[in-house]
């Protein structure tokens, strides 16, 4: 099959997708998947990713979210700095990447840079050639000199699921070492109605930085 059809289909299945999202008045769709797969790549992204390809990636990448602009909808980038690496599965237990920088960033960072994503997500992993004590969700150094300067995404860092195995803490603990290390949002997906109004109560404000960017977001929903 052509490329071009190929882009046909993918463009009808996101129009479809995103025609049942507006009718639900969901306007956020946590996609694209921007990881690069590896031979040992964790089956938790398995199909997620495009490609074992980082041009394919980030090339359909960017298609999914002009798709997703052009109906309406905000999509998410993740998991950045990149979960291609990682061989296990973050929501039981922490991976560790043990990669250098350079490798990184030629491969697994390239999907993420110059992206017109509004939104994107951590991954809760280990970069030990990077920060050797904190998963890229916890580290000021990863968020600050990798996710903001190297790959130079300008707009809302949001964690991945806090509840996940990988983080070590508790809900509340989690939460603040997220914004403490430099992201805008802290998702929380377990649903559990007291700790919501625990971490509501914890962690009740939104930045300037954040606020400003919720503004340029509408733009797109518009």
């Amino acid at each position: 099959m052509s490329l071009e059809n190929c882009l046909k289909i993918y463009k009808h299945y996101i129009f479809s997708l995103s025609k049942i999202l507006n009718f639900l008045n969901i306007n956020v769709n946590t996609i694209p998947v921007l990881d690069v797969l590896r031979l040992r790549t964790n089956k938790v992204i398995g199909s997620r990713s495009f490609s074992e390809d980082k041009n394919i990636v980030k090339e359909l990448g960017r298609y999914t979210l002009s798709y997703l602009h052009q109906n309406k909808i905000s999509g998410i980038i993740k998991h950045l700095p990149g979960h291609g690496p990682a061989v296990s599965d973050s929501h039981k237990k922490t991976p560790i990447v043990s990669m250098n920088l350079k490798k990184l960033e030629k491969i697994d960072f390239y999907p993420f840079k110059l992206s017109k994503a509004k939104l994107a997500m951590t991954a809760h992993i280990l970069y030990t050639k990077i920060d050797k004590k904190n998963v890229a969700t916890f580290s000021k150094k990863i968020v600050q000199d990798v996710i903001r300067k190297k790959i130079g995404f300008k707009g809302i860092l949001m964690s991945d699921d806090i509840s996940m195995k990988a983080l070590k803490y508790d809900l509340i603990t989690n939460a603040k070492k997220s914004l403490e290390a430099g992201c805008n949002l802290v998702l929380y997906c377990a649903g559990n109605t007291t700790e919501n109004v625990k971490l509501i109560k914890s962690v009740p404000y939104i930045d300037k930085f954040t606020a400003k960017k919720t503004s340029e977001i509408y733009k797109v929903l518009r």
